[in-house]
């Protein structure tokens, strides 16, 4: 008889049926790319009210519209990893962390 192919993609361990809860490891990845887009956002407002002339396109655009544009950007930067504040953050502070716990074996 011929074994039938997994009908899903999906692996076993995500179809558990307990919470899925995330790892120390995960949650401080998750906090180090919010602080970075934090640090991105304050950096791009202090340096539009550091400017010292209207510089055209952006000078004539609405404050909301340029603060929403600012915080896309710094969402993104920090989600892809383009400034690198948040894996040397993960990576200063993963040390800090108590080591994951054993998985248990079956046997």
């Amino acid at each position: 008889m011929t074994a039938l192919p997994p009908t899903s993609s999906t692996p076993a361990a995500a179809l558990a049926l307990g919470p899925n809860v995330p790892s120390d490891r995960q949650k401080l990845a998750a906090a180090a790319k919010e602080f970075e887009a934090i640090f991105v956002r304050q950096m791009l407002a202090s340096a539009r009210a550091a400017s010292l002339g209207d510089d055209g396109v952006f000078g004539q655009m609405d404050q909301t519209f340029v603060q929403m544009r600012d915080e896309r950007f710094a969402e993104i930067a920090s989600q892809t990893g383009a400034l690198g504040l948040a894996a040397q953050i993960e990576r200063h502070l993963a040390g800090l962390l108590p080591p994951d716990p054993a998985p248990a074996k079956d046997g």
